[in-house]
Formats: C-alpha cells, sequence, structure tokens
C-alpha cells in the first residue's frame, strides 16, 4: 500500500497535468477533423510523430535493452501494436459520428473489459464492486442508448459511433492484458517506443489500403495532429507512468477516470457542444462503474496475494 507521507506533492500536480493533456485529445481529434483530415490519417499521424519523438531517446539509452528482446518478444510488440492501432483507428472514427462526451466515456470502459478478459482467459473470479461496477456502467450505456444523440438519430451515425468508442475501449483492454509481459522486460521509453512503432505501421498500412491522403491538406490540420502527438499521448500518458512509481495503479486509474469529465467541459467552452440531462446521466454511471470495477479489481489482487502468501 501506498504511504501518502512519501508521495512528493509535485505527484499529484504531474497527475493533474496528465488529466488535462488526455482530455485535450479529442478536441484536437475535432479540430483536425474540421480541417477536413480524415480519422485514419489522424490515427496514423499520432502515433507516427510520437514513435519519431521517441526515437531517439530509445536508441541512445535503450538500445542493448532493445538488442536483447528475443522473436517471442518482438513478435508480442507487434501484436500490441496491431491491437493499439486498432484502438485508435475506432475511437478516432467515433469522434466523427458521436459527441466528445459518448465517445470518451464509451473508450474509457477499458478497465472492465480487462476484467471480463481476465474472466474469460485466466478464468479471475470477480469481486462483487467489479460485479456492481459493471452492472453501472451497463445501465448508463443503456441511458445513453435509450436517450440517443442530439447531433444524430439513434439508428445512424450516433450509434454507430457508441459502438466504434466500445470497440477502441475493447481493443484497448486486450493491448494492455497481452503488454504485460513485454512492459515487465522493458523501461517505459523502449517499450512504448516499440508499440507506438508498430501500431504506427499498421495504421499506415490502413492509410494505404484505404487509399486515404496524408499530404495536401492545412498547416492548421497538421498543427493539430502534432499537439496530438505531444500532449495526449507523450506528455498525457507519461505522467501516468511517472505516477505509478509513488501512487497504486488503483489510484492512477481512477483519477484517470475524470478524462471524460475534462474532455466534455472542453468540448461545451471550445465547441459549444451540449449534452443531454440523459446523456451526462448515462455518462456519469458509466464513470462510476468504471471506477467501481477498478476499486473492485485492486481488492480482489490484494486478496489473491493474501492468500499466495498464506499458502506459501
Amino acid at each position: 500500500m501506498t504511504n501518502r507521507k512519501t508521495v512528493p506533492s509535485q505527484v499529484y500536480f504531474v497527475m493533474l497535468a496528465g488529466i488535462a493533456a488526455v482530455s485535450m485529445a479529442a478536441i484536437f481529434i475535432r479540430f483536425a477533423m474540421t480541417e477536413g483530415i480524415p480519422a485514419n490519417a489522424i490515427a496514423a499521424g499520432r502515433l507516427t510523430l510520437s514513435a519519431l519523438i521517441l526515437t531517439p531517446f530509445a536508441l541512445r539509452g535503450h538500445w542493448p535493452a532493445l538488442r536483447q528482446l528475443s522473436r517471442r518478444d518482438l513478435l508480442l510488440a507487434v501484436a500490441s501494436g496491431f491491437i493499439l492501432a486498432m484502438h485508435f483507428a475506432t475511437w478516432i472514427a467515433s469522434l466523427g459520428m458521436t459527441s466528445v462526451l459518448i465517445s470518451v466515456a464509451f473508450v474509457c470502459t477499458g478497465p472492465l473489459w480487462v476484467a471480463i478478459l481476465e474472466v474469460i482467459f485466466l478464468r479471475a473470479r470477480l469481486a462483487l464492486l467489479v460485479i456492481v461496477g459493471l452492472v453501472v456502467a451497463f445501465i448508463g450505456g443503456l441511458v445513453i442508448g435509450v436517450g440517443g444523440d442530439s447531433a444524430a438519430p439513434l439508428t445512424g451515425e450516433a450509434l454507430m459511433g457508441g459502438l466504434l468508442a466500445l470497440a477502441g475501449a475493447v481493443a484497448f483492454a486486450i493491448y494492455l492484458v497481452i503488454g504485460r509481459k513485454l512492459r515487465a522486460k522493458l523501461s517505459l521509453i523502449p517499450y512504448i517506443w516499440l508499440v507506438y512503432g508498430f501500431a504506427s505501421v499498421f495504421l499506415l498500412l490502413l492509410v494505404a489500403a484505404t487509399g486515404t491522403a496524408i499530404t495536401g491538406y492545412s498547416a492548421q490540420g497538421y498543427f493539430w495532429i502534432l499537439l496530438l502527438a505531444i500532449m495526449p499521448q507523450l506528455i498525457g500518458h507519461s505522467s501516468f507512468n511517472y505516477a505509478l512509481r509513488y501512487l497504486s495503479a488503483t489510484f492512477v486509474a481512477v483519477a484517470t477516470q475524470m478524462e471524460p469529465i475534462g474532455s466534455a467541459i472542453a468540448a461545451l467552452i471550445l465547441l459549444n457542444e451540449t449534452p443531454t440531462l440523459q446523456q451526462a446521466i448515462g455518462s456519469l454511471a458509466i464513470i462510476g462503474g468504471v471506477i467501481l470495477t477498478s476499486l473492485g479489481q485492486q481488492t480482489s489482487d490484494s486478496t489473491e496475494t493474501a492468500e499466495h502468501a498464506e499458502e506459501l
């Protein structure tokens, strides 16, 4: 358990900065879309620029560790990159079809899907709090579905946007599960460089396969993609990984659930996007369900660790 007295005060400021950074992701994507840049090009640009920025840091200080990776490790990195590419491709596409609040609330349900995947593939036992969280989040999704979207009918783009955001959440959960073994062998920078790099390759292949243009857009559009790579991708996620050194994974996971709220506030101010009452209630229920699931997973992990220690 983390001793709060030993946590430097700046850690909390770093966490707040990280939440603010990731909360702007949906806004930057929307701004890039208004410049006519398609979702696939935005996703490819975000990951490619992130990987390029990380390249000198990864090669300069971590080349020996990278060279020691086995073929199996590299295949794991390729798989992680492919799933991460699917996460960004589906989620960014959803932002062109539904509201920022619904898209971000749905894509942030990753912890729910991690819990489900662990039950299916690892035969893990669900704690009561996890089950409650899953039910609350499911009810929140139903509330949003019944309410529809103020920007589009339930049977149109709004429904597809919600489904794409959910697909992005499932993909991110799979990415977290399969990437655990490789993450244990590498420090943060070489790990994310490998995964972002392979993800960018798959997204560039998607761009080529769909005939999506990556040139010919305005300088303003490319500026938003650059900000997307620097702030939410590098600064935001790096801030969370920095905080994990001092705070529990559950605390960080719960704190990151402020992202949908931050994104909704930014969308209201910058995009004049006002959610309906049902959307707000449903989204808050989803966020609450994710928080309960995160807390329940932490309790379950602690119990299993204690039981294992007693067996030894």
